[in-house]
């Protein structure tokens, strides 16, 4: 005895296109890859649209410049610490536990090796290109500041610290947190901490810093 089977037809047409926001991120996920493997300068945008899948035409389209394309490479990393981080739980937290949490995710972000090598390429690059550090300038550091710095205001209002000045403080604090380690690193004198590692400088931060500002 024979079955009939039914034959699916397949749409005709065009097949469907990706949306612009998936073919930004997968432009940005192969520029991330160029920049890290050869540097701003000899980064090929020809390349980064091959390795997404675009034409350049589309790529052009989507980031008009290579600086546009740097910069969204920042941003999304940023992007990522802020969703991590969880503003709205970071302000419900109490004092240690919210100070520990956001130094913690702070150093996770600034000690890794992606972000090492972006700073590499940054330093090596910038007197060539300046629009990559005045990109990382904006996209990465005044943004986590920003976030660090609302924190600590949060908590004076509360009444639970006392500064003077919490935009001093937060750069005071952000220092104190990454910059040996991170600075090693970028001199290739040490490999970037582990997560253990940067736990337990996280928490030696803020006994530091709770101390100079205990109410």
């Amino acid at each position: 005895m024979v079955q009939n089977q039914q034959i699916e037809k397949r749409p005709r047409g065009r097949p469907q296109l990706r949306c612009d926001d998936d073919t930004r991120n997968l432009i940005v996920e192969a520029a991330d890859t160029q920049f890290h493997d050869n540097g701003y300068a000899a980064a090929s945008i020809a390349t980064i649209a091959q390795e997404a899948g675009v034409s350049t035409k589309t790529l052009y389209r989507l980031f008009p410049t290579k600086a546009d394309l740097f910069a969204s490479v920042v941003s999304e990393r940023i992007s990522r610490f802020l969703l991590a981080l969880d503003p709205p739980m970071l302000a419900a937290a109490d004092l240690r536990d919210g100070l520990e949490r956001m130094l913690t995710a702070y150093g996770m972000l600034t000690l890794s090796e992606d972000t090492v090598t972006i700073m590499r390429l940054v330093i090596a690059e910038s007197d060539r290109f300046p629009e990559i550090a005045t990109s990382f300038y904006e996209q990465a550091i005044l943004r986590t500041n920003a976030l660090m710095e609302n924190w600590l205001r949060l908590q004076v209002d509360r009444g639970l610290i006392a500064l003077d000045d919490p935009h001093l403080a937060c750069g005071m604090l952000r220092g104190m947190m990454t910059m040996e380690p991170q600075r090693a690193a970028i001199l290739r004198q040490e490999t970037p901490p582990k997560i253990e590692a940067i736990q337990a400088r996280a928490k030696m931060c803020a006994d530091l810093f709770l101390k100079g500002c205990a109410l």
